[in-house]
C-alpha cells in the first residue's frame, strides 16, 4: 500500500543509525530525542512523506523492508542477519504462495522475513520449543502485521513435522542433523532444506545426515559483509564489518533410484 493506514508498520528515519520501527495507532504518539511525533499526523500520508516532530525536526515515514523487520524487533536470542536471510530466500526459492517449515523461531526475525515473502497465499509454520521465545516471537510478528502469514508452534520439531509436501524446511537450531530425516519426509520432491549453523562441527554432522537421507546438491556457504563509506574524495571500507555469523548448508530432496530390473 502507498498510503499509511492505522495499524500499518512504519519505519521512521531521522538520520543514519537513528531509525525506529513502529506500528501506527490513532491518538497515540512516539517520543524521540528530537521531539514528539503524533501518529495522527502520519495516518493518511503516503509512504516516503516527511512528518514534523514537536520541535520541528523532519522525519521520513518509510515502508519497512524485510531487513528492518529482522533488525528492529525485540530479541532474546541472536538473529539471522539480512545477508544470510537473503541467501536463504535465493537457495530455497521461497516466494508468494510457498509453504515453509521453520525450526528455531527465536525472536522471530527470520520468521518475519520468510512470512513477508510468502504472502499473500503462502504460510510459514515455525516450531519453537521454548515458551518464552515463542511468546516473544508471536508479539514481534504481530507488531509487524504478519500474523496471517505465520503460525508459531510451541512444539519440539523432533516430535514430528505436521506439514507435508512443503516447499522448504529452514532450520536454526543446535542439532539440525537430527531433523534431517523428518525434513526429508515433509518436503516435496526437489524442494530445499537449509540449516544455519555457527560452528563447522554442526555443519559436518548435518552434511553427513543429508547424504544418508537421499538429498543431493549438498553445499555449505559462508557470507562476509563489508560496508563501504562512499564519500567524494575519501571513499573507503568501513572500519567495522559483519564477519562470521554462521554457515548455511543447503540440499535438495530426491527420491532413491528404482531398483534395477533383472
Amino acid at each position: 500500500m502507498t498510503v499509511i493506514r492505522e495499524g500499518d508498520s512504519v519505519l521512521l528515519y531521522l538520520e543514519p543509525g537513528k531509525t525506529w520501527l513502529l506500528r501506527v495507532e490513532a491518538g497515540k504518539s512516539f517520543h524521540l530525542h528530537r521531539g514528539i511525533i503524533q501518529f495522527d499526523d502520519i495516518i493518511g500520508q503516503k509512504y516516503g512523506s516527511f512528518v514534523a516532530t514537536s520541535l520541528g525536526k523532519q522525519v521520513a515515514a518509510l515502508p519497512p523492508l524485510p531487513r528492518d523487520l529482522a533488525l528492529k524487533m525485540g530479541r532474546q536470542t541472536n538473529i539471522i542477519y539480512p545477508k544470510d536471510a537473503g541467501l536463504i530466500l535465493l537457495l530455497t526459492g521461497i516466494g508468494p504462495g510457498s509453504i515453509v517449515v521453520e525450526a528455531g523461531t527465536g525472536s522471530g526475525a527470520l520468521t518475519s522475513i520468510l512470512g513477508y515473502h510468502v504472502q499473500p497465499k503462502g504460510h510459514v509454520y515455525s516450531y519453537e520449543l521454548r515458551e518464552d521465545f515463542s511468546e516473544t516471537a508471536q508479539k514481534n510478528i504481530a507488531r509487524v502485521g504478519l500474523e496471517k502469514a505465520v503460525t508459531v508452534k510451541q512444539q519440539d520439531i523432533l516430535e514430528g513435522i505436521d506439514e507435508q509436501e512443503v516447499d522448504a524446511v529452514v532450520l536454526d537450531m543446535a542439532t539440525p542433523w537430527s531433523t534431517v530425516p523428518l525434513a526429508y519426509e515433509a518436503l516435496r520432491g526437489g524442494a530445499v532444506f537449509v540449516s544455519f549453523s555457527p560452528t563447522i562441527e554442526q555443519v559436518q554432522r548435518t552434511v553427513e545426515a543429508l547424504y544418508e537421507s537421499h538429498f543431493t546438491e549438498i553445499q555449505t556457504r559462508e557470507l562476509i559483509e563489508r560496508e563501504i563509506h562512499a564519500r567524494i574524495g575519501k571513499t573507503r571500507p568501513a572500519t567495522r564489518m559483519i564477519g562470521h555469523t554462521g554457515y548455511l548448508t543447503s540440499a535438495r530432496k530426491v527420491y532413491p533410484p528404482a531398483a534395477k530390473r533383472k
